[in-house]
């Protein structure tokens, strides 16, 4: 605390010097001008007492306007500079803490066009993002922790069943499928959280190339064949030939398989999906439509957060990352997806490609 105001008192004295002898200089010659001209103009002859007598009036002079420019840029500095960058300090040393409620006062002293505003602002915005991403990276432990308790659970308690000394054939097997499916959940889960993580850091970059888009959507819908034989669902199609977009067929392939799969899974027994496939000169759309559960706008706008599952009664047979995964693929390769949906008449998404 000594050696800061010890610093304070330093800076004041060299402030002061530096005012003292520029106002001396500018001072000094000015009244020597002047003395010189009235002198010259009156015929005026000066002795000794009357230059010394000037000279002590003007070192007086010089003295108070350099105590009172001191002080005036002392008080400036104060306000305009050093209690701005105290709150900028003080602000940022509460974010270091992990106090990202913080926010620094962008009115007032500070000014509304100085430097000093800007920079309050962007620390604003700044802390702003960072609460954002914390309330986020929170949530998604928060998600992750309870979505891995579950299979873990089960797949603890088979394996205590299967431990019973008189188990016959058939219980062994089926607890044996349970841990099996449990295992099976909680490894897809791991693998899309990987997905997402890596597509939201954007280490998984788009590799285009030229292919048939109908072919790749034939090929998706196929591998639900037996589910939708099992199930009874009526399979409608009206997808366009030689359709060629260059994109990832990866990803792509990636969202349509997500998108067959929510439609199968709340398509009840009976009910009907629709795959279309149009194009325009500059565009492909992919449109998947069943006549499902169907979601309120409220559910509709929240599908493609990451763990949201609106339908709990499905919940056993997803993780609720496969449209957080959808919608992070259809950013990254440029494409846009909508979603229309009825309660109790079906949900509709709708996937717009670039072709080239």
């Amino acid at each position: 605390m000594n050696e800061k105001r010890s610093k304070k008192v330093l800076k004041i004295i060299y402030d002061f010097l530096i005012v003292f002898l520029l106002v001396s200089f500018v001072t000094t010659c000015c009244t020597m001008l002047f003395v010189s001209t009235l002198s010259a103009s009156l015929d005026i002859t000066l002795t000794e007492e009357n230059i010394a007598a000037a000279a002590k009036a003007t070192f007086l002079n010089v003295l108070l306007l350099s105590v009172i420019f001191t002080t005036v840029d002392v008080m400036r500095r104060r306000i305009t500079v050093e209690k701005p960058l105290k709150q900028i300090t003080d602000a940022a040393e509460k974010i270091m803490k992990g106090d990202f409620s913080v926010r620094i006062k962008t009115r007032g002293r500070l000014g509304t066009d100085g430097s000093f505003y800007k920079i309050s602002t962007c620390f604003n915005d700044m802390a702003k993002e960072l609460s954002s991403v914390e309330t986020l990276r929170t949530d998604f432990i928060a998600n992750v922790s309870h979505e891995m308790k579950t299979p873990l659970s089960v797949i603890r308690n088979y394996g205590t069943l299967l431990q019973m000394p008189d188990l016959t054939e058939e219980k062994r097997m089926e607890y044996a499928k349970g841990v099996e499916e449990a295992s099976r959940k909680m490894a897809d889960m791991v693998t899309n959280i990987l997905k997402l993580n890596r597509l939201e850091n954007q280490q998984i970059y788009p590799n285009a190339k030229r292919y048939d888009l109908g072919e790749q959507l034939c090929s998706c819908l196929l591998r639900y064949e037996q589910v939708w034989e099992k199930e009874g669902i009526e399979i409608d199609t009206d997808i366009a030939e030689g359709v060629l977009i260059t994109a990832d067929e990866e990803l792509l392939e990636l969202v349509f398989s997500n998108l067959l799969s929510n439609a199968f899974k709340f398509t009840p027994s009976g009910g009907r999906v629709t795959v279309t496939l149009t194009e325009s000169p500059h565009h492909a759309t992919v449109t998947v439509a069943d006549t499902g559960c169907g979601m309120t706008k409220e559910v509709g706008a929240r599908i493609f957060e990451k763990f949201y599952q609106a339908d709990t009664s499905h919940a056993s047979s997803g993780n609720g990352l496969g449209l957080a995964l959808v919608k992070r693929i259809i950013e990254i390769t440029g494409g846009e997806i909508t979603v229309e949906s009825t309660p109790d008449k079906g949900s509709a998404f709708s996937v717009r490609i670039r072709k080239e």
